[in-house]
């Protein structure tokens, strides 16, 4: 084959014409960008659009809710009640809920329980003798009379020591007319109770034995027998630990009254020379056998 030198220009012109079909083929894609841009602005806004159109449908109700029930026909009405009637009742649940009421019950008889034993505590008395000191709790059931000795808070405290010892052996009480400090204040009154009443007199807390003897304040009593200085003794043929607003007027009453700072025994003999040797032959009786 004959070859001429003539070809390679011809190639060159060639490519060079590749060349000028090429450039403005690469020149037609720079108008069309900006369309393609906004049109991707405008399909990416309209779908945010409705991206927010959707999220502020599922966005829930500030509102609250209904306070009141539908207003239904009375079959529907009826038929909805009727299903409730007709629940089933569980019986574990109910053993349940029994359980639970008896606990609380429980605890609640408890808790009362440590908040009296604190109080009595605060005050220096067991529970007992605290509601001794109120005169809520009636002395054993005895036959006879009941040895009643009118006191006042001025006495000496070892002289109330003394006829509390004396009164705990035939059961007896001791009145107060009224409390030190006024009715309003009991804590002094509680102080001198348990002053009188620890058999112990250096013994300090509610752990300290006391003495089984009655203490009530009772001005009532001290106005029908018309005592107007202590001691004094009286023999009631009833109970007088109980509360005066429960009492009538014309409630028994001692007989006699003896005055006189003396010892028991001495009190009772001088109660017997006046007239009451049969009322006082039993709590003599039993001064002697303790």
């Amino acid at each position: 084959m004959r070859i001429c030198r003539r070809s390679i220009p011809s190639c060159a012109w060639s490519a060079a014409g590749l060349m000028l079909i090429a450039v403005p083929a690469l020149g037609q894609d720079k108008p069309s960008t900006p369309n393609a841009r906004a049109r991707a602005q405008a399909q990416g806004a309209l779908a945010m659009d409705r991206l927010q159109e959707s999220v502020a449908k599922r966005k829930p109700d500030n509102t609250s809710g209904p306070t009141q029930l539908p207003a239904l026909p009375d079959e529907q009405r009826r038929r909805a009640f009727g299903g409730l009637r007709k629940h089933g009742i569980s019986p574990v649940m109910d053993a349940r809920a029994r359980a639970a009421l008896a606990k609380g019950k429980a605890g609640l008889a408890a808790e009362r329980n440590i908040a009296a034993k604190r109080l009595a505590q605060a005050l220096g008395l067991e529970a007992p003798d605290m509601q001794a000191v109120a005169g809520i709790i009636a002395p054993p059931a005895q036959q006879g009379r009941v040895a009643l000795l009118f006191v006042s808070s001025a006495m000496p405290v070892a002289i109330l020591r003394t006829y509390a010892a004396q009164l705990e052996r035939v059961g007896g009480v001791i009145a107060f007319r009224g409390m030190p400090g006024g009715l309003a204040k009991v804590a002094p009154m509680a102080k001198l109770s348990a002053q009188i009443l620890r058999i112990d007199p250096g013994c300090e807390g509610p752990a300290c034995p006391m003495r089984n003897v009655q203490i009530i304040v009772d001005p009532l009593v001290f106005r029908q027998h018309s005592v107007t200085r202590v001691p004094a003794l009286g023999l009631i043929p009833a109970d007088p630990t109980q509360p005066y607003c429960e009492r009538e007027e014309d409630s028994p009453q001692s007989q006699h009254i003896i005055y006189g700072d003396a010892a028991l025994s001495g009190l009772l003999e001088e109660y017997a020379r006046l007239g009451g040797a049969r009322e006082v032959a039993d709590v003599q009786a039993r001064l002697v056998r303790r």
